[in-house]
């Protein structure tokens, strides 16, 4: 070997690290100084000749030193390259390896990612340049070309001055994926494409996909798993199955089909990042073989010598040879002539196996019977063959059919056909994959997908209003489903068969004359005359209620599907049918007979009971009539028992509450001005005035709602309006009874003296009394309107509670002022005895007054409560005809209990009332003689006045003057 003595050229790499090249066209790097400046160390060294040996035939040992000094200028980066080396001997171009390489990001795309100062852009720079050096040995640059436009896989270049190899490759790209998904969302996408097997699949085998597992240095965790087809994501059922070991997952497809074709990709996620492969184009899927055989049996006569004739035959593209036969010829169509040998004829039978070549599990067998003696009935047939009497005999389908024919030979000599299973091979697929449309079906239409229906059902009828336009048929969503439904039944073969998944039966019946049958025990159907023979499909749905909604013809969606979803059709005119419907749910009532009309609303269909009617209802089932065939089911409605008890107790409890509330108002009218003058009492009859105001207003619009409701045709945004003053007014009744315990609270704590101004406590009252319903009832109506989940539209205008929980936004109120108004009467009743010890004049007129109001609280706080807690009741238990009946009477009655409690015991104002009535009879009576000579209906009042009130103070009489209420 030579020995040479060379002279580098340095320069400091982007890390400060110099470098050092040989200037020898031959050799490359000898030497790597550590630091900066004159390279000290001097050492021998192996190289490799780059560009071939050198002229001397001999490869170099190098006697190198290294002299490096030490640089005045900025170390260029990684990305420029190297200088140029001045050689001593003739220029030879060095050799450069590059290579393009990607990697992608799940992140949204933005144009300043291109930007050389962007943070992304230059973070995903160091990465590369970073990984770079690490991973690819020679590197020369690295450097990131940019984003492809419209999406975040970045591309980047990388040079080396020594072959680039595919593994330093591999785990650089690993090694990027690492590094940025610290930072950003990454997706390694694997070089290496899904493994399918088998590569050949025929209709109904199993295929598995196998993805995985990712490379070792990603050091990847799977923690969930998606598959696609197309681009379409893989839902889990019967016929694709999940599964995953190690990191491995495999998707197992059962059944396999032509909807089955397509590019798969598997994507397993560890958190945000994810490893990503799709399979190739190398799969296939091919026609299944039908081999044709004739006969599938034949009977032969023994006779030694004689030959027999054998036919065999497949569809294109396959061929088919006879098996265990010397040199058998191979085709599409093969014969065989078979010599009787003595031996055959000993063994009585024979089997001969005709298979498709390159595809040896289709095969089919021809058995050939031979007899000694004995005259066949049938002799010859070029489908059946021989045949003794009244035996079965078996034939091959045509070519691209599957199935089998049988016949029965007779006594003239020919063979009656018994029965003919071939189908197209392409529509007995189509028969079986059908069950997978169920199956999806079944999916699609289960309890967990009712929330996604409400939504795209409610989404379509709000696109309608805005566009206010005629839409066609089928634009909803669900009326689509029910549709291509209706679709594959008219695509049926005529023949009896069955298919049942977990929510649904499909039925396929051939009948003359009449029907009757029972499909999964809840639905009955009798078709009592047929024109002629007819075919029947009935499709049973489970779970279709989830899909429909429950909307009839005049657009109520207050009803209940409560009954089975029965599809049925057939290819005859029948116009006289009954269905009996088991009732799922037995507290709802008033059962309505329907069709699925896809016409109504402008196109998005409703339930429809033209040509329907009821004919009777048990305890348990409901029976219909129709005169048509398609979609029907039954509705009901939420079940109100139907007593004349309870009508009379709502009418006449009504009207007695309504005329209390107005009585109630007048006498505050006419006493107004005699009864306010401290400032407790100016607010407590405030109070009052506004309780009575209240509940009259919101029964007047209950009564309205009631009558929007139970009108032919229904008016949602009038309900709407009902609904939302019923809410509000109710409320406002609460408030203002929380107003008047707060007002009772403060007087107690204040010692019954000093305190805020009275009009500063009005502007609290009113605020709370009417400011705080209002807050409440706008909110829940800009919740739940939009989504058409704010009125119930069942019985009466009231707030939702099936869909959206409205109907809290009162309860939930209204009871939380009744559990603070009793702690409120606790806390003063205590208060008060505890200051029982005080006389002074002042004081005890301001105790009464708030005696009173205690007593008003004590006795209306419990009775509204109960009132709207037996309303709460109604909602659990709506068939129980106590809690209707106890509701009615409690509600009824709260005006009467306003008027009673809160106006008539106050002694000031019977005292007021006596006073009023004395001067209206005599015309000239004085304030004080009339209220020692009232009337003896009003002495009652009076004397229940002094029963409930305390010795807080004289008699009526001497302190009717001092004693403000």
């Amino acid at each position: 070997m030579t020995s040479l003595n060379l002279t580098t050229a340095c320069y400091s790499d982007f890390n400060g690290i110099e470098q050092c090249q040989c200037e020898d066209p031959y050799l490359w790097p000898c030497h790597i100084c550590e630091t900066y400046g004159t390279c000290s160390n001097a050492r021998t060294q192996n190289c490799n000749c780059i560009n071939g040996i050198p002229p001397d035939g001999q490869y170099c040992e190098l006697n190198i030193t290294t002299t490096c000094s030490k640089p005045t200028t900025t170390a260029p980066p990684l990305e420029t390259t190297p200088p140029s080396i001045t050689e001593s001997s003739t220029q030879v171009p060095q050799t450069i390896d590059e290579r393009s390489l990607s990697f992608t990001m799940n992140i949204e795309f933005e144009d300043s990612y291109n930007n050389n100062d962007n943070d992304v852009h230059q973070r995903c720079l160091r990465s590369i340049q970073t990984q770079s050096e690490i991973h690819i040995p020679g590197l020369l640059s690295a450097s990131l070309s940019g984003f492809r436009n419209g999406s975040t896989i970045g591309d980047f270049e990388i040079t080396a001055n020594t072959p680039i190899q595919d593994s330093d490759v591999d785990a650089l790209l690993a090694a990027i994926f690492n590094d940025l998904r610290s930072t950003f969302p990454m997706i390694f996408v694997s070089n290496e494409t899904l493994e399918i097997q088998p590569n050949v699949s025929f209709f109904g085998n199993t295929v598995t996909v196998t993805c995985g597992p990712p490379p070792e240095d990603l050091d990847f965790r799977m923690t969930s798993l998606i598959w696609t087809l197309n681009g379409v994501l893989i839902n889990e059922d019967d016929q694709h199955v999940f599964s995953e070991d190690n990191g491995v997952a495999t998707l197992t497809i059962t059944n396999y089909f032509f909807t089955d074709e397509g590019r798969y990709q598997c994507q397993q996620f560890d958190q945000n990042s994810s490893f990503r492969q799709d399979s190739d184009d190398t799969f296939r899927f091919l026609e299944t073989p039908t081999i044709q055989m004739a006969p599938l049996q034949n009977n032969i006569l023994c006779e030694v010598g004689q030959q027999v004739s054998l036919e065999c035959s497949v569809q294109d593209p396959y061929q088919v040879e006879f098996q265990a036969i010397p040199n058998p010829e191979t085709s599409s169509r093969v014969q065989h002539l078979l010599t009787i040998t003595q031996e055959v004829c000993d063994n009585q039978e024979l089997n001969i196996t005709c298979q498709v070549n390159d595809f040896p599990q289709f095969k089919r067998n021809l058995t050939l019977m031979f007899f000694t003696d004995g005259a066949f009935t049938c002799v010859a047939d070029s489908v059946f063959g021989n045949g003794f009497l009244n035996e079965v005999g078996r034939a091959s389908c045509e070519l691209n059919q599957v199935g089998e024919k049988t016949a029965i030979c007779r006594e003239n000599g020919t063979w009656e056909a018994q029965e003919d299973s071939c189908t197209l091979q392409r529509i007995a697929h189509l028969l079986f994959q059908s069950q997978d449309v169920l199956i999806t079906t079944d999916v699609l239409t289960r309890d967990e997908a009712t929330n996604s229906w409400d939504i795209l059902n409610t989404q379509a009828v709000i696109d309608i209003l805005e566009a206010r336009i005629f839409t066609p048929r089928n634009e909803s969503v669900s009326s689509l489903l029910l549709f291509s439904l209706e679709g594959i039944t008219s695509r049926l073969i005529n023949d009896s068969f069955s298919i049942e998944t977990p929510l649904i039966l499909l039925n396929k019946t051939t009948f003359t004359n009449n029907f009757n049958g029972d499909f999964n025990s809840t639905v009955g159907i009798d078709i009592e005359e047929s024109n002629g023979p007819t075919n029947l499909t009935v499709i049973t749905f489970e779970s279709l209620d989830n899909v429909l909604p429950p909307r009839d013809e005049n657009n109520s969606t207050g009803r209940v599907i409560n009954g089975r979803v029965v599809l049925v059709q057939s290819d005859t005119t029948v116009d006289n049918i009954s269905f009996t419907f088991d009732i799922i749910n037995d507290t709802l009532g008033n059962p309505q007979c329907v069709f699925w009309n896809f016409t109504l609303f402008e196109g998005l269909g409703g339930w429809d009971e033209e040509g329907c009617e009821l004919v009777v209802r048990d305890d348990e089932t409901v029976t219909c009539r129709c005169d048509h065939l398609t979609s029907f089911s039954m509705l009901m409605s939420p079940f109100v028992p139907n007593s004349r008890v309870l009508d009379y107790i709502s009418y006449i409890g009504v009207g007695i509450s309504m005329a209390s509330l107005l009585i109630c108002l007048i006498i505050e009218a006419f006493i107004w001005k005699k009864v306010r003058k401290s400032n407790t009492s100016h607010l407590r009859h405030i109070s009052i005035v506004n309780i009575a105001l209240s509940l009259l207003i919101a029964n007047i619009w209950f009564i309205i709602g009631a009558s929007i409701s139970e009108g032919e045709k229904k008016n949602p945004d009038a309900c709407t309006a009902a609904t939302f003053f019923i809410h509000f007014f109710y409320l406002a009744l609460f408030f203002w009874m929380l107003a008047s315990a707060l007002l009772l609270f403060y007087r107690s704590v204040r010692v019954f003296g000093g305190g805020i101004s009275k009009n500063t406590m009005m502007a609290i009252g009113f605020s709370l009394g009417y400011g705080a319903p209002l807050i409440i009832t706008v909110i829940t109506i800009a919740v739940t309107a939009p989504n058409n989940a704010y009125i119930q539209e069942n019985v009466i205008c009231w707030l939702n509670w099936e869909r959206s929980r409205a109907l809290l936004a009162f309860v939930i109120p209204a009871l939380l002022i009744v559990f603070i108004n009793i702690v409120i009467l606790i806390v003063v009743i205590v208060k008060i005895l505890q200051s029982r010890g005080m006389t002074s004049t002042a004081q005890e007129d301001e105790k009464y007054v708030l005696v009173v109001i205690i007593r008003s609280l004590a006795i209306l706080t419990p009775f509204f409560g109960i009132t709207w807690s037996l309303g709460v009741g109604i909602i659990i238990d709506p068939s129980n005809l106590g809690i209707h009946i106890t509701f009615a009477l409690f509600n009824s009655l709260q005006g009467f209990f306003i008027l009673v409690f809160g106006t008539l015991l106050d002694k000031k104002v019977r005292s007021e009332i006596s006073v009023f009535k004395s001067s209206t009879s005599s015309g000239s009576g004085t304030r004080t003689t009339s209220s020692g000579n009232s009337s003896s209906g009003w002495q009652i009042w009076k004397n229940f006045g002094r029963r409930a009130g305390t010795n807080l103070s004289s008699d009526s009489s001497s302190s009717s003057q001092a004693i403000n209420t």
